[in-house]
């Protein structure tokens, strides 16, 4: 991680799993970065952000899920407890990293970044999206409200793969 990082890639952060992963080998991908959380009442995203997933990985693109107890104490769980959680009860696939921070003084830098990109508009609340193009770049950002189920969310996301 730096803090002068000019794309998405030039990142390596720790997945839902403890390991490090370097945010390039999503290279060429429309990645899809959600800051999520377990008890809050768009929870159930996980199911649109899924099926996101699963219908158009195969066309580049990726979701990934970074926990964050930002927000009334939505996500209190542990990395295990979320993981469990997530491909328990929504049957998550793709990929999760370890809880961050996405607002406040401790703020993660990946996040510090995406903020940074967009205006510095701060996140709102939890599933806030932003969109990456290929080259690593916020491309769109969408709110907690936009949901991924929605005819007009995956309408936004077949124009954007399309870039």
């Amino acid at each position: 991680m730096t803090p002068n990082a000019a794309t998405l890639y030039d990142f390596t952060m720790t997945d839902i799993n403890q390991k490090p992963v370097s945010l390039r080998k999503f290279e060429g991908k429309t990645v899809l970065v959600v800051n999520v959380a377990s008890k809050c009442g768009l929870t159930p995203q996980y199911e649109g952000l899924e099926k996101l997933y699963r219908d158009y990985k195969d066309q580049g693109l990726v979701v990934l899920g970074f926990p964050a107890n930002n927000f009334n104490g939505q996500e209190p769980g542990t990395d295990a407890e979320i993981l469990e959680f997530c491909t328990g009860k929504y049957d998550v696939t793709f990929p999760m990293f370890s809880k961050i921070s996405v607002k406040g003084d401790d703020m993660h830098p990946l996040y510090k970044w995406l903020v940074g990109q967009t205006g510095n508009r701060e996140i709102e609340w939890n599933f806030a999206k932003f969109v990456i193009g290929p080259k690593g770049d916020v491309i769109h950002r969408l709110s907690s409200r936009d949901n991924p189920s929605s005819d007009a969310f995956r309408a936004k996301i077949e124009e954007l793969l399309k870039r």
